[in-house]
């Protein structure tokens, strides 16, 4: 059986422009480490698990909002940046097309393009003003203008990932039961399986990427632990 070609198959790569899995996997990620490293914190402390359960919920909600509008803000933030140096290049393309036809063939001719085909190609481009800001912006920018990452997109999946990362540390309060080190087993296993799951994404392995989240957000629970009991022995809580 004769395989087809990937270049001839249609949507053969993951759509990389919508701007939901980075802001995804950091929420979740986050939200998850947050979470457990507090509820380590406050459990080394000595408090009871209602303060535990209250300082969990506090910080999902804190950290979510907080995730949510600075994924915002820097998402489109990064797009204003884009655009106004969109709008730059074409008042550039406007105002000498030669000059940047010419910069434009002599960024292909460093890549290996023959000099005479470079210019060719550059002078056809730069007949189609569109085309020509596009390629350019790639080219200088290393952008696609038409590409840009959703604010919204990223701002709405970081809020919701990170509000479910951080609810996976206390749901074993939540049903009733009172075991730091419950809560704690339930969230590295939450660690380990956001983990594996992000290998979907990567082609990476789902083992190796599980206990990658695994063993860092066990590291951050534990530092947090120590400084919990430490501060609990000190302020004689509990």
């Amino acid at each position: 059986m004769t395989e087809t070609p990937a270049a001839l198959r249609e949507a053969h790569h993951a759509d990389v422009s919508g701007g939901w899995l980075r802001p995804a996997v950091f929420g979740a990620m986050d939200g998850l480490v947050t979470n457990i490293a507090l509820i380590a914190g406050v459990g080394g402390g000595g408090v009871s698990p209602k303060s535990i359960v209250l300082t969990g919920m506090a910080g999902l909600v804190a950290g979510a909002i907080s995730m949510g509008l600075g994924e915002y803000t820097s998402v489109r933030s990064s797009n204003e940046q884009v655009a106004a140096e969109v709008a730059k290049e074409r008042r550039e393309l406007e105002r000498h097309p030669e000059a940047e036809a010419r910069e434009l063939a002599e960024a292909w001719v460093a890549r290996g393009l023959p000099r005479d085909l470079a210019m060719q190609v550059a002078d056809a481009v730069r007949r189609n003003p569109e085309e020509a800001l596009r390629m350019h912006v790639r080219e200088e920018l290393g952008v696609d203008p038409d590409e840009q990452p959703s604010p919204w997109a990223a701002a709405i999946s970081s809020f919701l990932c990170f509000s479910i990362g951080a609810l996976v540390p206390l749901l074993t309060y939540l049903v009733g039961f009172t075991s730091l080190w419950l809560a704690l087993g339930v969230g590295g296993v939450g660690l380990f399986v956001a983990g594996a799951i992000v290998a979907r994404f990567t082609n990476r392995s789902w083992w190796t990427s599980g206990l990658r989240q695994f063993l860092l957000g066990a590291a951050a629970a534990a530092a947090t632990y120590l400084v919990g009991t430490l501060i609990g022995i000190q302020g004689g809580v509990g």
